[in-house]
């Protein structure tokens, strides 16, 4: 459908559910799923633990994703509906993120290995051996991107896909780390990259929540309504091909719009979406949000059975589980037996267990092992640190300090316990300022976490 690009004077948009009820402060070519899926399990209003702290308005890579108020997206539009945001009402454009000459870069000079790189024309992916090949003396590897290759496949209309830019491109390593910490979800970041009037691929939906971010040229994008809602890691679109191909066809969609530099847009797990270049290259950033479930605590409830002994024993002999006659023997028993472990977890436990699995699903920010131990090397009393951003975290009162990280633990003495929770706590914090220490006693705790990666110094 043609585009009346940005309005000059931007309105709140209407609630298709109740017309008289202005939904959120973005675009007024912005378009809502009409459908507002709302349970028990799932209350409409999701805003959770982004909004307790009241600091939703403070995070800034999530605000660079949406315009308007951001509780208003977390109750409304997280996980329920497509949202296009244009860019004259977000804080500014993306070419301090990923340009097209940041593509050339990566192409051409990065020594890019698959499979940072897929390509695609028309929904079919080229294989790796059509790009790639030896990268000559001195690197026994045989998968190195080659360029002239790829330049040929792109003239010819094929899609360039960089995956996973949150870990080889500095500006979006950067950003990922702060979106991921300002949303609570693991973030990956994509970029594709479309020659004019060409489609990388058909209609299909993610399992993971994203945001596209146009950084160059003019995408049309059309999204529809989900086949399948909320669809697991192990439910991939391929699941319901045909119901995919109808509803692209035959549905109305809830966004038909083209994207523009500046403009997001974001589609969440399960909405069916394709997009088409228009007059020149079109680049955008897929910024994949893997969402945390409430199926991830079934998961993590499942596995605490396991402390359960009577549900480590072996099935009788010669038992076939395919047999419903013979499991309808032993069933009852068992949901029994797992009933009462799920009803007796505790939360202590239940989340030990979720800070294993999460919270080593983005790195922390990039720690330059040189100018790092230099840093540790000239610490002294004067020296300003801060937590490592990114890096999860938590103090735990006691005898002794417990100090909870992704992948250990360390323990303290009790009396570092209110230095360990303003050195947590994200701000920046001066040796020889932090309480109920001695100064010897404050380096020998600092240089222990800058030692653990824990803390990075500000003023080296």
């Amino acid at each position: 459908m043609p585009d009346a690009g940005p309005d000059p004077t931007p309105a709140k948009p209407v609630n298709p559910l109740n017309p008289a009820d202005p939904v959120s402060q973005v675009n007024p070519g912005s378009q809502v799923s009409p459908v507002d899926r709302v349970d028990p399990v799932r209350p409409r209003r999701r805003a959770g633990g982004w909004a307790r702290d009241g600091l939703l308005e403070e995070r800034p890579a999530l605000r660079r994703c949406v315009a308007g108020d951001l509780e208003e997206f977390a109750s409304f539009y997280w996980g329920a509906r497509a949202l296009l945001s244009r860019g004259p009402d977000l804080p500014a454009p993306y070419d301090d993120l990923f340009s097209l000459e940041a593509v050339d870069e990566l192409l051409s000079r990065r020594g890019l290995r698959t499979p940072f790189l897929r390509i695609a024309k028309n929904g079919a992916v080229v294989g790796d051996s059509q790009f790639t090949g030896p990268a000559g003396v001195g690197a026994e590897i045989a998968d190195q991107v080659r360029d002239d290759k790829v330049a040929a496949l792109f003239a010819s209309g094929h899609t360039v896909v960089l995956q996973a830019l949150h870990r080889t491109w500095p500006a979006l390593v950067d950003f990922s780390t702060q979106l991921s910490a300002d949303a609570g979800h693991p973030v990956q970041i994509n970029a594709y990259i479309t020659p004019a009037e060409s489609q990388g691929f058909s209609a299909h939906y993610d399992v993971h929540d994203v945001f596209v971010l146009q950084v160059a040229g003019e995408k049309h994008w059309t999204v529809h309504e989900p086949v399948h809602a909320d669809p697991l890691r192990n439910q991939p679109w391929t699941d319901h091909t045909q119901a995919v191909a109808a509803a692209a066809r035959d549905k109305t969609p809830v966004i038909d719009e083209v994207l523009r530099p500046g403009d997001a847009l974001y589609v969440p797990r399960g909405f069916l979406h394709s997009a088409k270049a228009l007059g020149g290259v079109s680049a955008h950033l897929t910024v994949g949000m893997h969402t945390l479930t409430r199926y991830l605590l079934v998961q993590e409830l499942a596995a605490l059975a396991a402390n359960q002994a009577a549900l480590r024993t072996a099935l009788p002999l010669g038992f076939d589980p395919g047999d419903p006659e013979q499991l309808a023997d032993i069933l009852p028993a068992v949901v029994e037996l797992l009933t009462q472990e799920i009803q007796s977890a505790t939360p202590d436990a239940l989340a030990a267990r979720l800070r294993r699995r999460t919270w080593s699903g983005n790195r922390p920010a990039p720690l330059p092992p040189l100018a790092h131990a230099a840093s540790i090397a000239s610490l002294s009393i004067g020296t300003t640190v801060r937590l490592r951003p990114g890096l999860h975290c938590r103090v735990v009162p006691g005898d002794p300090v417990i100090l909870q990280l992704p992948d250990r633990t360390i323990t303290f003495p009790p009396s570092t316990e209110a230095a360990l929770t303003e050195l947590t706590s994200g701000a920046d914090c001066k040796v020889g300022n932090l309480p109920n220490l001695t100064d010897a006693d404050q380096l020998v705790l600092v240089r222990r976490l800058l030692t653990e990666a824990v803390l990075v110094a500000t003023n080296n």
